[in-house]
C-alpha cells in the first residue's frame, strides 16, 4: 500500500466527495431517530441498531472510497473486496440499523394506489433476486467491465443500480418490517440459498476461465484509461505501479483474477450463512411465542 500513498493524491486516495455526504447521512440518522421519534411514537433505538447503521456507512466508503477504490483499478481481487463490502456488507447493515418504526413512517406518508402498485411489482422476491445476481453477472462480463471502468457516468449510474438493487434483495432476506412484502422463514432460506445458486455462474466464470478476461488488468493502455478518472486532469499516469519493479500487483493477473472468484463466492457463502442463522433465530423465537401463547390460552379456569 505504501506505493500507492507515494504515488496518488490525498483526493484520489481518500475520496472526500464520498466521505463528506456519508457523514452527513450519519449526523441525519441521529437527529432522526432522537427527535423524528417524539412524533411518530417510534420506539427507543438500541445500541446496537446504532452500530449496525455506523458499520454500514463505513463499509459502504471502504468499498466506494478509501484507497480500496484505487487498488481496485490495479487488481481485481480488490475490487471484489470492494463488491463484498458495498452490497454484501454495507446494505444488510443498513437494513438492520434503520428502525421498522422510520420504514413504516416513510412508507405511510409515500402510500398513494399507484406507488403500492408499483411497490407490488418491484418488492417482488422474484424481480429482486434476479435483478441483483443479473446485474451483477452482467458487470462481471468482459465486454461490459471493461466498458463501465473506461466510462465514468456510467460505471456509477451502474453502481447505483446494484445498490438499489441489492437493497431489494436483502429486504426479502432480512425483513426489516415483517409485515411488507412477507416470505415465510421457510421460503426466506430458500430464498437465500437461491441467490447463492445464481450468483455462482459469475463467480466460477472468473475462477475457472483458463486466461485472464480483462484488459483494464493486463492491456497497459486500456488501465491508463481507466486510471486517468482516479487522478486530477493533465497528471500523468503512473505506468510503473501497473508492471515493472516497483508494480503494486504482487500476483500475476490469472492468479489475481482465480483469488477474486474465490473471495467473493466465500465471503457470499459466508454472508448468507450468517443470514440464515439470523432467520433461524427469528423462527425459533415466533415458535417459542407461540407455544407460550398456546400454553397460557390451554391453562383451565377455574370459577368460583
Amino acid at each position: 500500500m505504501e506505493i500507492l500513498f507515494d504515488t496518488f493524491s490525498f483526493r484520489a486516495l481518500w475520496t472526500p466527495e464520498l466521505f463528506i455526504p456519508l457523514f452527513a447521512i450519519g449526523i441525519l440518522y441521529f437527529i432522526l431517530i432522537s427527535r423524528w421519534r417524539s412524533f411518530t411514537l417510534g420506539e427507543q433505538v438500541p445500541m446496537r441498531q446504532r452500530f449496525y447503521f455506523v458499520s454500514a456507512l463505513v463499509a459502504l466508503y471502504l468499498g466506494w472510497g478509501s484507497p480500496l477504490y484505487i487498488a481496485g483499478h490495479i487488481m481485481i481481487s480488490f475490487h471484489m473486496a470492494q463488491m463484498v463490502l458495498a452490497y454484501f456488507v454495507a446494505v444488510p447493515l443498513f437494513l438492520l440499523g434503520i428502525p421498522s418504526w422510520m420504514f413504516r413512517t416513510v412508507i405511510e406518508r409515500w402510500r398513494t394506489p399507484v406507488t403500492e402498485q408499483i411497490a407490488r411489482v418491484v418488492w417482488s422476491p422474484i424481480v429482486a433476486l434476479f435483478l441483483f445476481n443479473g446485474l451483477f453477472s452482467l458487470y462481471h462480463v468482459p465486454f461490459m467491465f471493461d466498458t463501465l471502468m473506461q466510462n465514468t457516468i456510467l460505471h456509477s449510474f451502474y453502481e447505483y443500480g446494484l445498490l438499489l438493487s441489492a437493497a431489494l434483495m436483502w429486504w426479502h432476506m432480512i425483513a426489516p418490517v415483517p409485515n411488507m412484502f412477507p416470505l415465510s422463514d421457510l421460503r426466506r432460506i430458500g430464498y437465500i440459498f437461491a441467490n447463492g445458486i445464481l450468483i455462482t455462474p459469475a463467480c466460477a466464470l472468473i475462477i475457472f476461465a483458463p486466461v485472464p478476461l480483462y484488459q483494464t488488468y493486463i492491456d497497459p493502455s486500456v488501465w491508463a484509461s481507466v486510471m486517468a478518472f482516479c487522478l486530477p486532469a493533465g497528471a500523468e499516469v503512473p505506468l510503473n505501479i501497473f508492471a515493472g519493479p516497483d508494480s503494486f500487483r504482487f500476483l500475476e493477473p490469472r492468479m489475481d483474477q482465480q483469488l477474486a472468484g474465490v473471495f467473493m463466492k466465500i465471503a457470499q457463502e459466508l454472508m448468507y450463512g450468517f443470514t440464515i442463522g439470523y432467520v433461524f433465530k427469528q423462527w425459533l423465537s415466533k415458535e417459542k411465542q407461540q407455544d407460550g401463547e398456546l400454553t397460557i390460552s390451554d391453562v383451565p379456569v377455574v370459577k368460583p
